[in-house]
């Protein structure tokens, strides 16, 4: 959290004095530790942020408010709970909105979404963590594809390149969709269509991780891109 605070800053300027750890809000996916856990930093022991809003899932936020030590974050307000629910925009300001979609994976703690970040005219998929492309559409009715249609630029699940990556462990039990699969799935799209996929959430026994990679030249060759450290998107 500390590096990406300073990343941040770095990136975009210093942030307003009066904002908590200097950030608007924070919105959460899921209850996997590199998703959630950088919270503790806005705790009393560290940086002691007032209401720092937090936006979360109903599951999300329930697991906060009754299991330590998050509690004590909002039992200190150190964070302010903001619901969230499943397809429903929550609107920032006149010029920023986000939505987010609920999508398959292990929920042992909380529900797991994506989000939609709406700018004046153009869209982004946010989508970390998902278990199955075809799952999605059974369970909530959302097709992959659909989802790209919506958007102009979409940074997806990446985690794993192919089957190969975890030697000794039973990759079936850590359902992401592979880089491979994912390229087979939309090898039917558009040019267009294939250019607003960022690959990112790369695991590090992803080879993808490094651009001089057979994997990192495999996606570029097949018309899509790898999402890179610090890059940016305009919403207008």
């Amino acid at each position: 959290m500390r590096e990406q605070l300073h990343r941040l800053e770095t990136e975009v300027g210093a942030a307003k004095a009066d904002l908590p750890m200097g950030l608007s809000g924070v919105f959460l996916t899921h209850a996997h530790i590199g998703h959630y856990a950088g919270l503790i930093f806005a705790g009393h022991e560290s940086a002691g942020a007032k209401k720092l809003p937090v936006y979360a899932m109903p599951r999300m936020a329930d697991y906060l408010s009754t299991n330590g030590p998050w509690d004590q974050l909002v039992r200190y307000d150190n964070i302010g709970l903001v619901p969230i629910r499943d397809g429903v925009e929550t609107r920032l300001n006149a010029y920023l909105a986000v939505t987010p979609y609920q999508v398959p994976h292990r929920d042992e703690y909380s529900e797991t979404v994506g989000f939609v970040v709406s700018g004046p005219t153009k869209r982004i998929l946010f989508l970390p963590d998902i278990d199955d492309w075809d799952q999605w559409d059974r369970d909530h009715g959302h097709t992959i594809e659909a989802m790209l249609a919506k958007v102009d630029t979409a940074y997806l699940d990446a985690t794993f390149f192919d089957d190969h990556e975890l030697p000794g462990r039973d990759m079936s039990a850590i359902p992401h969709p592979r880089v491979t699969e994912s390229m087979s799935r939309f090898e039917g799209l558009s040019r267009a269509e294939r250019d607003k996929i960022r690959f990112f959430h790369l695991n590090h026994t992803n080879p993808a991780r490094y651009p001089g990679s057979d994997a990192a030249r495999t996606i570029r060759n097949r018309g899509y891109k790898v999402a890179k450290m610090g890059e940016r998107v305009c919403l207008d």
